[in-house]
């Protein structure tokens, strides 16, 4: 490629245009994301309290901080402290929208996301304006705000610390760039400032900041050495980046902005300070150990290594699984061609604008989504954007004239824009819950207290923190080896064991100052470690003497469970000792079926003779033990017919027929406190109470 086709087209465009280009760049994304509400807005199922309800799990998280801080709803919640500990920005951004907007809580999360991330575009034109060329990163910003992973994580509705997360990461880039382009202490100060507040929005990107700042470093050393600015910004942003409260921080970055202003100190001086500050920040910003350790949380796929062999829930969560080439370029720019535009973009772009390899991290964590999950990708969507318009830029001199060249750029955009409109018109992720699953937990907030516990899966920990005020042994963000308590009380076959298991793990965390409740009771890598299996067994016996009962703890049975319920089996079914992994439990769920009469096709070649009751898995031929049928009739009430039909068979079938459809499953599963109490509503009235009864879920309360 010759030299004269890095002369891309000239752009000399006023602050007041590119104010203009930034408030319709940030239209477009806006109206992009209300698509969604479109689609939805006239199906009453989504709707709580006149609002479309959120999309994402992990919202309610934020939202029930929020909403402790406004009503006191969940003062004994003690997992509400590391949200704001840990996402202060988050939650008090949404806290200063509540206070200032006319809107419901509802409605500031629903829309947040949009509100915020659509702001993308403000750093998309800004870097390109740093080399002259607003104009391109219009273009890119329309493409960046809207692009598949990047609108997945920050739609309308998905109300998440993902919002803030990509948008910082840009402004922090900007910053570092201006320091490049200007060499100003002024941008030092802006760079320094967004890395200081950077972390009480999202602090899992300071792996990303660390590997910038690296490459900014190397390459200020090389290029510009001899510049006391280059040690400025070494001395202010080590110290933006030390984990210490971002006040002094902030206080600590002003004195020496202002040290440096009244250029008082010799060059020397400046030398060694730079260095001392960089010194502090390797050890105490901790950066080998989080970076290794962020590494390790995503690549590693077994149990644990230390004491008792719990099954880890990494393996299980797909978005920290491998992805194909496929996966990932769709999620970067939309398509694999556009993927190969954009890398072929960037590598172009760092040739004509070298200071451009401070984005290297960006795409690097794009690639390698491959490995660590398709979670990484949204990080390389804008810069990806920005790098395929520069090639579009390159390829236009082809054109002799402006307006072909922007005809050509134009055009070329949108074709890159095309597939990702089409994934979000396609993309219809309806709410968490649905108006009837929330009216359930609504009613347990009526029956329960501030200080209960409801125990379930972890998915729907934070929904149930925010509707029903009730407390959790694991959520969305607090699952680990408990993972294997709840598991084991719901998939278990004693209702003793479940009902004294619940009771014993409740007051156990409270007791224990909110510990880990399954490293509490096994004495978990403790020289006096007992056998979990010896104290479950003793849990069985209805002479086990428990703790006092201080509140009251619920089981809430969801029938969404019913799609997760091998997973959430894998994690008991387990021996803790020697991480060896039980039988797997036989369980299928058929949607789809085709009854014939004589034969009912369950798919995935499982076929039931009705004629000899016979179920055919395969080539395999299985007697069956029992066919039951359950419905509800009209008042809500679980009618349910069995017929045994082989009593020394292994699996049952089960018709939901007001589901319509069907469980295959063998006698662990079919025995297993879930099946048995929800499917079934077969309890141990001695131990627990159906306090709500609904197709769509049921909560038992513990009577011990």
């Amino acid at each position: 490629m010759n030299n004269n086709m890095f002369n891309i087209i000239d752009e000399k465009v006023s602050a007041k245009t590119v104010i203009l280009l930034i408030i319709f760049a940030y239209s477009f994304s806006i109206a992009i994301r209300l698509i969604w509400v479109f689609q939805f807005s006239g199906v009453e199922s989504f709707y709580w309290n006149e609002q479309i309800m959120i999309n994402t799990n992990d919202g309610y998280y934020f939202a029930t901080a929020v909403k402790d801080f406004m009503f006191g709803t969940n003062a004994d919640n003690p997992q509400l402290k590391t949200a704001i500990n840990s996402y202060p920005g988050v939650v008090y951004t949404t806290l200063f929208f509540y206070k200032i907007l006319p809107f419901s809580l509802d409605t500031i999360i629903l829309y947040m996301p949009a509100v915020i991330a659509s702001l993308i575009v403000v750093p998309m034109i800004l870097i390109a304006r740093l080399y002259g060329h607003a104009l391109m990163g219009f273009f890119a910003a329309l493409l960046a705000s809207i692009a598949w992973s990047y609108y997945n994580r920050t739609m309308i509705g998905y109300y998440d610390s993902d919002m803030f997360a990509v948008v910082m990461q840009y402004f922090v880039l900007y910053s570092l760039l201006s320091i490049i382009k200007y060499r100003s202490l002024n941008s030092i100060l802006l760079a320094s400032a967004f890395i200081a507040i950077y972390p009480l929005f999202y602090p899992q990107g300071l792996s990303l900041i660390y590997a910038m700042f690296a490459i900014l470093i190397i390459y200020l050393l090389y290029y510009h050495k001899k510049e006391p600015i280059v040690y400025m910004t070494i001395t202010l942003i080590s110290v933006s980046l030390l984990l210490i409260d971002w006040q002094i921080k902030l206080i600590i970055i002003s004195a020496l902005y202002m040290l440096f202003k009244s250029k008082k100190m010799e060059d020397k001086y400046l030398l060694y300070i730079s260095v001392v500050s960089f010194i502090v920040f390797l050890f105490g910003a901790n950066v080998m150990s989080l970076i290794v350790s962020k590494i390790d949380i995503y690549i590693d796929r077994g149990t644990n290594d230390v004491g008792l062999k719990f099954f880890q829930v990494i393996q299980t969560v797909r978005e920290a699984g491998n992805i194909p080439f496929e996966v990932m370029a769709n999620r970067i720019s939309g398509s694999s061609i556009g993927v190969i535009v954009s890398l072929i973009g960037y590598i172009l772009l760092v040739i004509k604008y070298r200071f451009f390899i401070l984005a290297l991290p960006l795409i690097g964590i794009g690639i390698f989504s491959l490995w660590g999950g398709l979670r990484f990708t949204v990080y390389a969507v804008p810069i990806a954007a920005l790098s395929a318009v520069f090639l579009f830029y390159l390829l236009s001199n082809f054109i002799k004239n402006k307006i072909g060249q922007y005809s050509f750029i134009s055009l070329m955009t949108i074709a890159m824009i095309y597939p990702n409109i089409t994934h979000i018109i396609g993309y219809k992720v309806p709410p968490v819950f649905t108006k009837d699953e929330v009216a359930v937990l609504d009613k347990l907030n009526n029956i329960a207290s501030s200080k209960d516990y409801t125990l379930t899966w972890w998915d729907y920990g934070y929904p149930i923190w925010y509707y029903s005020d009730t407390n959790t042994l694991i959520d969305g963000g607090k699952h680990h080896n408990d993972n294997f308590i709840i598991s084991k009380i719901l998939t278990t076959t004693s209702q003793t064991q479940a009902a004294n298991l619940a009771r014993v793990a409740v007051e156990t965390y409270v007791d224990s100052n909110y510990s880990i409740v399954a490293n509490t009771l096994f004495k978990n890598g403790q020289k006096d470690q007992i056998d979990p299996n010896d104290y479950l067994e003793r849990l069985e016996s209805d002479e086990f003497k428990l703790p006092e009962a201080s509140r009251d703890v619920f089981i809430y049975l969801p029938n969404r469970m019913l799609n997760i319920f091998p997973t959430v089996a894998i994690f008991s079914n387990i021996n803790l000792i020697t991480g060896e992994r039980g039988r797997q439990p036989f369980f299928y769920k058929a949607n789809r079926f085709k009854d014939d009469g004589t034969r009912l096709n369950l798919g995935n070649g499982m076929v039931l003779d009705k004629s000899t009751s016979t179920l055919h898995l395969g080539q395999q031929k299985v007697p069956l033990k029992r066919f039951v049928i359950s419905s509800y009739d009209k008042s809500g009430k679980l009618d349910k017919k069995i017929q045994t039909i082989n009593p020394n068979a292994q699996v049952s079938i089960i018709f939901m027929q007001s589901y319509n459809s069907f469980l295959v499953l063998d006698e662990s599963m079919y025995n297993s406190l879930f099946i048995q109490m929800f499917v079934l509503e077969n309890y141990d009235k001695d131990l627990f109470e159906l306090v709500i009864s609904h197709p769509l879920a049921k909560v038992y309360k513990l009577k011990k």
